[in-house]
């Protein structure tokens, strides 16, 4: 598991009801009993972390958010992003 993996788990956990010591890649965000306006905050604090703008709309990119594992793909998705624009820019 990578750096980003990491925080982003800790992240979550942090707010979380009630933490769970099994959160793996593949778990889905359903299962972690988290509620919409915690997922709203775990998305400012990983942009705050991450210094990025993650683009949400809860209709729209439900896949994006399926599993843990697929908000990590999004999450370096952004930040490569971030880079490649940085390094022509």
């Amino acid at each position: 598991m990578d750096d980003v993996a990491t925080t982003i788990i800790d992240i979550l956990k942090k707010n979380m009801k009630e933490p769970s010591d099994s959160i793996a890649l593949d778990t889905p965000l359903t299962d972690l009993d988290i509620e919409s306006l915690d997922l709203a905050v775990i998305v400012f604090d990983i942009e705050d972390t991450f210094g990025i703008e993650i683009p949400y709309n809860a209709n729209e990119e439900v896949e994006d958010f399926s599993t843990v594992g697929a908000v990590v793909n999004k999450v370096n998705a952004i930040i490569s992003e971030k880079k490649a624009s940085g390094a022509t820019a």
